[in-house]
């Protein structure tokens, strides 16, 4: 399973590590060894919204070779949702069997038309926003629309990391992880 990390300037990094955390210890964990990744962006080197830069391994290549895509929120996806040339290559993705966004994420994903006629969650500040690309908003902290999820604001991320794990390998890999994450200690 190859997955694409999409990554942006103004990013927020907890989403997008929230989420890469759970995800790659199916590699590293043994658990999924063929699972494979790339850091997808517009440019080589992005910066989150404090400062925090990442070096991306693929730039501004398509993303239709993908299994799985992956994108983050932050205060950067606001001009995003409107800049041309990011939503193009976005669009790329369409032959992407699952795609999924944390926080703000989703008006990126709903500015490429990926959720058309479908419901969806975002961080609450950006429910008003999001309205205009999707069916419905549900207030919860994932929805899964089948090819598409969504997850809400930032410490979603970490939960929609876990649920992406349980999709693409079951819940006892789910669990495994989490467990090695030291999710939710009772």
């Amino acid at each position: 399973m190859k997955t694409a990390f999409v990554i942006f300037d103004k990013m927020t990094a907890l989403d997008m590590v929230g989420i890469y955390d759970p995800l790659t210890r199916l590699k590293s964990m043994n658990l999924m060894p063929e699972f494979s990744w790339e850091i997808c962006a517009p440019t080589s080197i992005v910066c989150d919204d404090r400062g925090l830069c990442f070096s991306a391994t693929s730039v501004a290549e398509s993303l239709a070779d993908y299994d799985l895509l992956v994108v983050p929120g932050g205060f950067g996806t606001r001009p995003l949702q409107y800049d041309k040339k990011f939503i193009r290559w976005l669009k790329t993705a369409a032959p992407v069997r699952l795609k999924a966004s944390v926080c703000t994420g989703s008006l990126l994903l709903g500015a490429a038309g990926f959720l058309e006629g479908k419901s969806a969650t975002t961080h609450p500040a950006a429910v008003e926003e999001l309205r205009s690309y999707c069916s419905s908003i549900l207030d919860q902290r994932v929805v899964d629309e089948g090819d598409v999820i969504t997850a809400g604001g930032v410490t979603a991320a970490i939960d929609l990391g876990l649920y992406l794990v349980e999709r693409v390998a079951g819940k006892p890999i789910r669990a495994r992880i989490a467990q090695q994450m030291d999710y939710l200690r009772g």
